[in-house]
């Protein structure tokens, strides 16, 4: 129909109908230019980054750590390139699909995959999330195959930390992991990135920031799966400081193979006397290091902090024991020092002694009859030692055994050391309801019972102590560190304390510790031809007698066998090597000093260009397992051999 034959009123409405079309034809232009103008123009720059996102990718490169070394620079701890499986989340659209299928070609935990990916849930998108640590050849082949099912699912080579075999210095190296929130939060992780690992114990943690290096990158383009396809640029990782241990890896072993062989847990610390570098450190029973640089699973994670035996306890640095027999030097050269009693001076010990309406047995039935400082150490009376400490008073007591390292920290490079306690009036006064010291409670402090307690490094510091005459050093690991250019010698830290010592009253000490080891004392079994080994063996209590029959009744799990000591030092008038060897439920001192036998043998070998000796066997060591103290009820026994 042509329009002119439209009535006025139908034009009309079609040339309204049709300006409308006009102008929203115009209307729609319009806004399609404002909106090109916007996307193109106004926001240029934040489209051409998305855009540029979707084909490019920084992937992170992270840092080797710097390697550890033993005092002669044989390698302890470096590093391994191993296979990580990581989750880029922008790359695909259904994360829970992704996961599930990756869990079934991997055979890992679903359930556990995505705990992971929900703990990260608040990083950037873009970030990659490493699900599978130390991925298996198989593992990284099964994605490979399935690459197109698997979205966002990228396998990275990266460098990861390599331990000795099995648990050899666990607790010294400690070991690496995830960065945690806590740890984000303080000012020496600033900078670190979610999902770096850094030290989380040893000398991991304390020196993370010199080991860890510096995180590199690379740009990649990347097709439409996410998928790399050639590198733009790269920036290289910078590789953490090297650190040169003052550890000694023979007698480091010596140490580990001993207490394999003995089956006693425990610790051990063996320092230079002269600048208080450690030799060698364990602490019994240990972890493997590795299945944390692997990471580590929940399982096993969860059966280590659920084993009774604790062995992610460092028994070195954070049990606090009562020390014995040991602490009976202390308070001998305080009796000297204090000139409460002479060299000369003699007790007679019958067996036992009351002090206060209570009687105290000595160690050995029948007494040791008169004896005098030197044969007191000797064959560790205690008698003489209840006497000595009586006329002292625990205030005096607490003065030089807290002079000679004892009852305060050690100070040591390691983190998250306990202090122990020598007690005092004022102790007694500030952290207990009843205030007031008795004058009988010093009686069993004098033979290192009651309330003192001590950890093995303190216990390492108070035999140097002693050896070199009164310098309280400063244990510590590191001996040189590279700056970049070398490993640069790191001088020792300064003694926290010297005391001045009278040389002759030091000598009658010396002189009973030589006894102990070389004469008729307790702690023959370290004797070591030649070398003038001084030491002193002591037998603590778990458990009082009267309360042990007791306990085990009612819990027969629970281990309340004596703990065995044995402080050392060698040789007598030069010490070059001191420490403690403490065995945990080991029933005697003399079995500690069969431990520490192996130790200096070792060490004196390898000091004399002699071949290293050969750990005994268990039975060639002849520990003793009497437990002559298992029984109820009875006075109060003395310290022990």
């Amino acid at each position: 129909m042509s329009t002119t034959n439209l009535m006025p009123d139908d034009r009309r409405s079609l040339t309204i109908r049709l300006s409308v079309i006009q102008y929203l034809t115009a209307l729609v232009f319009a806004a399609l230019a404002v909106g090109f103008w916007i996307f193109q123009i106004a926001q240029h720059e934040k489209f051409l980054e998305t855009a540029e996102n979707n084909r490019l990718r920084k992937l992170p490169l992270p840092a080797p750590r710097g390697v550890l070394l033993d005092r002669d620079g044989k390698i302890l701890v470096e590093n391994q390139n191993t296979m990580n499986i990581a989750l880029v989340r922008e790359q695909t659209k259904n994360v829970g699909d992704v996961l599930r299928l990756l869990a079934a070609a991997t055979g890992e935990s679903e359930a556990q995959l995505r705990e992971t990916v929900n703990r990260r849930s608040r990083e950037p998108t873009y970030h990659p999330i490493v699900l599978l640590e130390n991925a298996t050849q198989e593992q990284v082949i099964a994605v490979w195959a399935r690459r197109l099912e698997l979205p966002g699912i990228i396998y990275q080579e990266v460098p990861s930390r390599r331990y000795p075999a099995s648990d050899m210095a666990a607790h010294v190296f400690g070991y690496v992991g995830e960065v945690n929130d806590a740890q984000l939060q303080r000012p020496e992780y600033q900078g670190v990135e979610p999902g770096t690992l850094v030290g989380q114990a040893g000398v991991e943690l304390a020196y993370n920031k010199n080991l860890m290096g510096t995180e590199g990158n690379k740009m990649v383009v990347v097709n439409s799966v996410g998928r790399e396809i050639r590198e733009l640029s790269k920036l290289d990782p910078t590789v953490g400081r090297s650190m040169q241990l003052t550890i000694d890896s023979d007698v480091q072993k010596s140490i580990e193979d001993i207490f394999a062989a003995s089956g006693f847990n425990g610790a051990s610390v063996v320092v230079d006397p002269r600048d208080g570098g450690v030799l060698g450190f364990t602490s019994r029973p240990a972890y493997d290091p590795n299945v944390f640089a692997a990471g580590i699973d929940r399982a096993t994670w969860a059966s280590l902090n659920g084993d009774s035996l604790k062995p992610l306890q460092n028994r070195a640095l954070q049990g606090k024991y009562s020390p014995g027999s040991c602490f009976k030097p202390a308070v001998g050269l305080a009796g000297l020092e204090e000139g409460v009693i002479t060299p000369s001076f003699q007790v007679h010990c019958s067996g036992g002694a009351t002090f206060y309406g209570r009687y105290f047995k000595c160690w050995k039935k029948g007494g040791h009859g008169a004896v005098n400082l030197k044969t007191a150490i000797e064959q560790s009376c205690d008698v003489f030692f209840y006497t000595v400490g009586n006329m002292l008073g625990v205030d005096r007591i607490n003065k030089w055994a807290t002079l000679f390292g004892l009852g305060v920290k050690s100070n040591i490079d390691l983190p998250n050391e306990l202090v122990g306690l020598v007690p005092s009036t004022q102790w007694k006064a500030e952290h207990t309801k009843e205030k007031k010291w008795f004058a009988g409670e010093t009686i069993s402090v004098s033979i290192g019972q009651g309330q003192v307690a001590v950890t093995p490094v303190s216990m390492a510091v108070y035999a140097a102590t002693l050896a070199n005459g009164g310098t309280r050093i400063t244990p510590h690991l590191v001996k040189a560190m590279d700056d970049g250019t070398g490993l640069k010698p790191v001088p020792p830290p300064p003694p926290q304390s010297t005391v001045d010592v009278t040389p002759e009253k030091l000598e009658a000490i010396r002189q009973g510790m030589w006894g102990v080891v070389n004469g008729a004392g307790t702690g023959g079994r370290a004797r070591i031809e030649g070398h003038d080994v001084c030491g002193k063996t002591g037998t603590a209590q778990v458990i009082s007698n009267q309360n042990r029959a007791l306990a085990q009744s009612r819990n027969k799990t629970v281990d309340y066998r004596d703990n065995g000591w044995f402080i050392f030092f060698a040789p007598r008038d030069k010490p070059e090597v001191a420490g403690v060897v403490f065995l945990e439920h080991g029933l005697h001192g003399p079995n500690a000093a069969s431990l520490a036998h192996h130790i200096l043998a070792t060490y004196f070998a390898k000091k004399d260009g002699k071949p290293l000796p050969k750990p005994p066997t268990h039975e060639e060591m002849r520990l003793d397992y009497k437990d002559p103290y298992a029984r109820a009820g009875g006075a109060p026994v003395g310290g022990g051999q």
